[in-house]
């Protein structure tokens, strides 16, 4: 037997399981551990580790360690004939009954990961300040100035929280929109902009953002991401927003293994490693990017962070057409 027909009778054999399939199907759309996996398909660890390590060797997964978990994907880099094998197996399966109740419990399990962070936000919204300088300094925002804003630019500050970059920019900017999902947050932060006039206070999710097409020139993440669940959506929600030669500027942990983040702060990522970060980018449709791994603050006890800037890719000089922003229609703050 050839080696080709051996790899491609192998590829067979591994999706010949239907519990095996029913976790690909999952693990093309989410990244999820084992135990997520164990309460979607309702099967035990053993059983269902033994399918992964199956589907791992055979080269259908990729795995992402954080702390003592294993995040399991569908691997990205399938060659084209698994790619053919996966189409038409996904294409026979993806309706049945069994992956639809799948999908169910996935997003049930998903929405659980969000609500850790929604109900830590919650709780912890009015030592906000005090938990940041804790973990990473009284500075730490400052360092993202060094991507300049100037007094024509209107600046997104994405998952702003209590406002304090906020108020840093607006004195600098022709206007911030500065957007969070906790209305406990949101509060604090209407006090500490009333003074802020050129500041747009809105609720929103960074998944689907409450922001006009091509209504921002500079869009800020600062340290909110390793809270979201598809950074790869947020991220081209951003690119969205960004008028013709945009920038983005992120501030964030350097990939850690501190695992108590997770449980004590609702965190879904353990900081981002610059492989992964620059794929997700690229995918969102942003070029040029530049990151600098910052030195430690002497204060914080934290994680280590980077800084990253990235352009909005395939813009050409003509085509800054218009400095009107368009007006958002949807619920604001």
């Amino acid at each position: 037997m050839t080696t080709a027909a051996a790899g491609v009778l192998d590829r067979l054999s591994s999706l010949a399981d239907e519990t095996r399939t029913r976790i690909l199907l999952l693990l093309e759309g989410s990244e999820l551990t084992v135990s997520e996996l164990c309460r979607v398909i309702q099967l035990p660890q053993s059983t269902v580790s033994r399918h992964l390590r199956i589907l791992f060797q055979d080269g259908w997964l990729s795995v992402r360690s954080e702390g003592t978990s294993r995040h399991y994907r569908l691997s990205r880099r399938l060659d084209p004939g698994a790619r053919r094998i996966w189409g038409v197996v996904r294409e026979e399966l993806s309706a049945t009954s069994a992956a639809r109740t799948d999908r169910i419990r996935a997003g049930s399990v998903l929405e659980a990961r969000a609500e850790r962070s929604k109900a830590f936000f919650s709780s912890e919204a009015g030592r906000w300040d005090l938990l940041r300088e804790e973990l990473f300094g009284r500075r730490a925002d400052l360092q993202l100035l060094a991507g300049f804003v100037n007094e024509t630019e209107v600046v997104g500050d994405l998952g702003c929280g209590t406002g304090h970059l906020a108020r840093l920019l607006a004195p600098f900017a022709k206007r911030v929109v500065a957007l969070d999902r906790s209305d406990e947050m949101l509060e604090i932060a209407r006090v500490r902009l009333s003074e802020c006039p050129n500041v747009d206070l809105r609720r929103g999710e960074l998944e689907s953002l409450p922001v006009a097409d091509g209504s921002l020139d500079v869009a800020i993440l600062s340290l909110v991401l390793h809270y979201v669940l598809e950074p790869v959506q947020a991220l081209k929600e951003v690119h969205r927003t960004l008028r013709p030669r945009g920038r983005i500027l992120i501030l964030d942990m350097q990939r850690h293994d501190r695992a108590e983040f997770r449980e004590e702060m609702g965190h879904v990522w353990l900081g981002f490693s610059p492989e992964e970060l620059e794929d997700w980018l690229d995918k969102a449709g942003f070029a040029s990017q530049r990151r600098l791994d910052l030195p430690p603050d002497s204060d914080a006890d934290g994680p280590l962070l980077f800084s990253l800037r990235a352009d909005r890719a395939g813009d050409e000089p003509d085509a800054l057409t218009s400095t009107h922003e368009p007006q958002y229609s949807g619920n604001q703050s």
